[in-house]
């Protein structure tokens, strides 16, 4: 059972990974055509379309990122699921197998919060809210956290590269991965930490 469980997330996390490569393509298509972005204008100052770009390209890549971030976040909240699911059959397997129940070591003391996430950028591609409070990130915990600097070390050294973070939400713990990298904001997550 847990094997097909492991292996539909596979298949998810698949295909998260395929969309997150296109939505890169269609902002490289955006950069292409003068840098235009999501919301630069498409008309020049007399009102009429602009000369120095591909109006059409330019609409098809804005439209179709749109599309792939909504199937992109319900493939985050199915990956959400089957993550819990899998949890959750370990922990029954566990306690068929010992006849004790395990205890989830989640050391809930959070050591930062969440207070602003832009959309569109890897930390709300990730899945990340305002007000989360963060328990993990990378590496670092309560314990070793002493400023945001080792926040932003986690950052530069994992570019390009998934980082697990674990997170009260309604106090719920949550494990996400977000992967900081260039974007067409500012910073590699696009979101604003502050210390508790």
């Amino acid at each position: 059972m847990s094997a097909s469980i492991k292996e539909r997330l596979k298949e998810l996390v698949d295909k998260k990974d395929a969309i997150e490569k296109e939505i890169k393509e269609l902002y490289e298509v955006l950069d292409s055509q003068q840098g235009v972005g999501m919301d630069g204008a498409l008309i020049d100052s007399d009102g009429y379309p602009r000369n120095d770009i591909d109006i059409y390209s330019v609409r098809t890549a804005r439209h179709n990122i749109i599309c792939l971030q909504n199937d992109h976040k319900e493939l985050m909240k199915q990956i959400e699921k089957g993550l819990h699911a899998l949890h959750g059959l370990e922990k029954v397997n566990q306690v068929a197998e010992t006849g004790k129940k395990p205890t989830e070591k989640v050391d809930r003391k959070p050591f930062a919060k969440i207070d602003i996430v832009t959309p569109e950028s890897p930390a709300s591609i990730g899945g990340l809210e305002v007000g989360d409070q963060v328990i993990k990130f990378g590496s670092v915990t309560v314990e070793n956290f002493h400023s945001l600097q080792n926040i932003g070390q986690v950052v530069q050294h994992s570019q390009g590269k998934p980082v697990s973070l674990t997170v009260i939400r309604n106090g719920e713990v949550i494990h996400l991965a977000v992967k900081p990298q260039t974007w067409s904001g500012r910073g590699l997550l696009g979101c604003n930490i502050v210390p508790l």
